[in-house]
C-alpha cells in the first residue's frame, strides 16, 4: 500500500523543522495578541464557491468535493480565510468585540499538479484580523511575517506588494482593463478568455507564459485608485519603511482569490530555485458582509508550511533530539527495576529509554550511542546486588556509583541540572 499521489507522510526523522516553526509562530502571534482557531477539515462548499470566487481554479478545478449521504456539497477546506470567517459570523463574536485577533496551523487540501514544495495535502499558517480598517495593521501583518522569517533564519527573502482598490475605484480600473484584453484576445488562453466576462482580474494571475507576455503592459490597479486608497497604500508604505522592512511594489501583483481588496503581498523567495512565494496575504473588508455577518474590515495572511520547510532545509542542520538517559538493564529483576524508574523519569520531565529484548551489555551501549544518549544508566544483577548502579556520561565518558534509594530524584538533580 502507497500514499495518495500528492498526499505524504511527514516522519519523525524530519518533524524537527516542523515544531520549531509551529513553536516560534504561535509564540510570535501570541505576543501580538492573536488567539488560536481551530476549524473543521470539511465545510460546506457554498462557503468556498461564494468566498474565494466560481471563477477560481480553486473552485472550479482543484477542489476536493464530494456529496455525503444527504446529498449536501461537502468540501475539504482548499484554504482557511473562508471558514475563520464562517466561524466569526457564526458565533456572532462581533457581538461582544468586533475586534478580533485569529490564527491557526493546519491542513488544506486541493488537487493541483503535485510538484516541488506543492502537495495535494499541505499544510498553512492562517492569520485574521477582523475590525480593524487602518492602514497600520497591513504594516503589522507584513511586519508580522517578515519578523517571523528573520527569527527562522530565512534569507533571500523579499515582499511584494500592491494596492487592488475598492468597490470605489475598482469599476474604472476594470473597465480600462477589458479594453486592454480585447486588444489581446488572439493571444489569451481559454480559461483567460472564459474570465472576461466574470472576472478579469484574475487573468493577470495566469501562469500561462503566453498569456504572461501579453499581459506585460496591462493597466495596473494603482493607476486608478481612489484618494482613500491611495492614501491607505501610501501609509503602508511609509509605515513598512519606518520599520526596516524591505519591500517591492509589485504593480502586476493581485491574489488568486475574489474577495481582496486594497493592500495585497506576497513574500518570495528563491532559495528553491525558481522564485516562487512562501508566504501571502490581504485585506478583504468585503467578505465579513458577504458570508452574512455586518459590514467589518478584514485581514489576513497564510504561510504555505511545506514551501517554508524546504526553504529551511536548505539553510538549516536537521534538528536531531538526544535522549536524556538510556538505561542498560541486565537480567529480569534489572529490567523490571528498570521499567519503574523510566515511567518515573519520565513523568518528571527526562526522556529514558530501555531495551526490554535480554540483549547483551554490548548490543544496549550500541542502542544508547544510537539513540544519541547523553548518559547512560548500567544495572545488572552485580550492581543491584550491592544496591548501586553506574552512571556513565557519555560525553566525558565519567562514571559515578549511585545508590537505589532516592535513585530517581537524583538522576533528576543530575541531568537537569
Amino acid at each position: 500500500m502507497q500514499t495518495i499521489r500528492g498526499f505524504r507522510d511527514i516522519l519523525p526523522e524530519t518533524i524537527g523543522l516542523w515544531q520549531k516553526v509551529e513553536k516560534e509562530a504561535a509564540h510570535l502571534f501570541e505576543a501580538f495578541g492573536f488567539k488560536e482557531i481551530r476549524i473543521p477539515v470539511l465545510e460546506k462548499t457554498e462557503l468556498f464557491a461564494r468566498s474565494i470566487g466560481e471563477a477560481t481554479d480553486i473552485v472550479e478545478k482543484e477542489m476536493y468535493t464530494f456529496s455525503d449521504r444527504n446529498e449536501d456539497k461537502l468540501t475539504l477546506r482548499p484554504e482557511a480565510t473562508a471558514s475563520i470567517v464562517r466561524s466569526y459570523v457564526q458565533h456572532k463574536m462581533y457581538a461582544s468585540d468586533p475586534v478580533r485577533k485569529f490564527f491557526m496551523i493546519g491542513p488544506m487540501f486541493r488537487r493541483e499538479r503535485p510538484q516541488k514544495g506543492r502537495y495535494r495535502q499541505f499544510y498553512q499558517i492562517d492569520a485574521e484580523v477582523f475590525g480593524i480598517e487602518s492602514a497600520y495593521i497591513d504594516s503589522q501583518m507584513i511586519f508580522i511575517l517578515n519578523e517571523l522569517f528573520k527569527r527562522l533564519g530565512l534569507a533571500e527573502l523579499s515582499a511584494h506588494i500592491n494596492s487592488l482598490g475598492c468597490p470605489e475605484c475598482r469599476p474604472k480600473f476594470q473597465a480600462s482593463l477589458l479594453q486592454f484584453l480585447e486588444s489581446k484576445k488572439e493571444r489569451l488562453c481559454e480559461n483567460c478568455l472564459r474570465r472576461m466576462d466574470k472576472n478579469p482580474l484574475r487573468i493577470l494571475d495566469c501562469k500561462v507564459l503566453e498569456c504572461k507576455e501579453a499581459l506585460t503592459d496591462a493597466p495596473a490597479t494603482l493607476d486608478h485608485l481612489c484618494p482613500a486608497c491611495m492614501n491607505h497604500f501610501e501609509t503602508v508604505k511609509r509605515t513598512l519603511s519606518e520599520q526596516g522592512v524591505d519591500f517591492i511594489v509589485d504593480r502586476s501583483l493581485v491574489r488568486g482569490l475574489d474577495y481582496y481588496t486594497r493592500t495585497a503581498w506576497e513574500i518570495q523567495t528563491t532559495t528553491l530555485g525558481a522564485q516562487s512565494a512562501v508566504a501571502g496575504g490581504g485585506r478583504y473588508d468585503g467578505l465579513v458582509a458577504e458570508l452574512g455577518g455586518p459590514p467589518t474590515p478584514g485581514i489576513g495572511f497564510a504561510i504555505g508550511f511545506d514551501r517554508l520547510v524546504e526553504v529551511m532545509e536548505q539553510i538549516t542542520p536537521p534538528l536531531e533530539k538526544s535522549l536524556d538517559l538510556f538505561i542498560v538493564s541486565l537480567g529480569d529483576t534489572a529490567v523490571e527495576k528498570a521499567y519503574l524508574w523510566s515511567c518515573d523519569l519520565n513523568r518528571n520531565g527526562v526522556s529514558t529509554e530501555l531495551d526490554f529484548r535480554g540483549k547483551s551489555m554490548k548490543a544496549l551501549m550500541k542502542r544508547a550511542d544510537k539513540l544519541k544518549a547523553k548518559y547512560v544508566l548500567i544495572a545488572g544483577e552485580n550492581e543491584l546486588a550491592q544496591n548501586r548502579v553506574l552512571l556513565r556520561n557519555m560525553t566525558t565518558t565519567e562514571q559515578v556509583s549511585l545508590t537505589i534509594e532516592h535513585l530517581v530524584p537524583e538522576l533528576i538533580g543530575i541531568i537537569k541540572k
